[in-house]
């Protein structure tokens, strides 16, 4: 991996050096990505003797549970249920490290405390479109499988030796967002993974953690919405799944991680659409074959974005239909438009 700017590395080193109380942060709804990154350089600062907080707008799913070690759950904090402690942890802080989301808003309610921090900032992220004006110091990488892998890189590139426990972390990253392998992934993400079971990372008991272990609501959860999946003669699968059907089906956040990739399967589908209602809005989850872009219809239909076939955003009622049940027409209506 060779795309590291050796002028940015020297500043990086320079910075770590000099911060102690360093404040890690990512996006709203953390998934594996999220949570991988942001433990995984914890880990690696608190192994060099640095204070260390890790703050989520959101609280982690319980499917993401087993990241967590004791020293993760005792320097984490979540906006949502700690608004006042995580104000005031980046108002203390003397770096804040960003990973895995381009631009403040995908923090949320932390948006405006990282603006207003003094701190210096560093984004780590492999989004399009990141807010460079806002960081001291941007490590931002399109063509590369997750923010876990370019984290390993740039930790890499100052010549950082990782802890077991922080390469695992990247390593479990890495692998929930290339969906064990399956996308976005590139010779460097193979390089990454042999140089972890270099280090000692346990792959197989990842692999048993993230995959293996689900809930049996999950799997009947996932048999039923598969059963009423829709296909347009556009080549189009789409899944809904309502706020009445979730909590029915006792789902909670994290339970329909990696729905929208199965579809995909299917000879003949282009781009699959999952949506989950939650209050005035779907979360919209877009996947794509190669030669159809889900960002473009993420961008322009979803009020979203992200990478050319995965992607994601949200759907509005009413603002953008009028109630929750006219979320299939528009999706119809849309695609054919799009893909036609």
């Amino acid at each position: 991996m060779d795309r590291i700017d050796n002028s940015k590395t020297a500043s990086l080193r320079d910075i770590f050096q000099k911060s102690m109380q360093i404040v890690t942060v990512s996006h709203t709804r953390p998934d594996g990505d999220a949570v991988g990154s942001s433990f995984g350089m914890a880990r690696w600062l608190r192994s060099r003797g640095k204070q260390v907080t890790t703050i989520f707008p959101d609280p982690v799913p319980a499917t993401l549970d087993f990241l967590f070690t004791d020293a993760d759950r005792n320097a984490c904090l979540f906006y949502t249920e700690s608004p006042a402690a995580c104000a005031e942890a980046l108002q203390a802080a003397d770096l804040v490290v960003c990973l895995d989301f381009p631009q403040f808003r995908r923090a949320e309610g932390l948006e405006p405390f990282l603006r207003d921090s003094k701190a210096c900032k560093i984004l780590i992220d492999h989004h399009p479109g990141p807010e460079t004006g806002s960081f001291d110091l941007c490590f931002s990488e399109t063509d590369i499988s997750s923010a876990s892998e370019l984290a390993f890189w740039v930790l890499d590139a100052i010549g950082a030796q990782l802890p077991l426990d922080a390469a695992t972390a990247l390593m479990a990253g890495m692998t929930t967002d290339t969906n064990n392998f399956a996308n976005s992934t590139f010779p460097s993400t193979l390089e990454m993974a042999a140089r972890m079971l270099d280090l000692g990372v346990d792959r197989d008991a990842l692999i048993a953690d993230i995959y293996h272990s689900y809930d049996e609501r999950r799997l009947r959860a996932m048999g039923l919405l598969l059963q009423e999946m829709t296909l347009t003669p556009d080549g189009v699968a789409y899944m809904i799944l309502s706020a009445e059907r979730r909590d029915a089906l006792g789902l909670g956040d994290g339970d329909t991680e990696g729905f929208v990739n199965l579809p995909l399967a299917i000879r003949d589908v282009r781009m699959s659409i999952f949506l989950r209602e939650e209050e005035g809005v779907y979360r919209v989850s877009i996947r794509s074959k190669r030669g159809c872009s889900a960002k473009q219809m993420a961008s322009k239909w979803f009020h979203g974005g992200g990478h050319e076939m995965a992607a994601g955003g949200k759907l509005f009622f009413p603002q953008d239909i009028p109630t929750p049940v006219d979320a299939a027409a528009y999706i119809e209506k849309v695609t054919h438009e799009d893909l036609c």
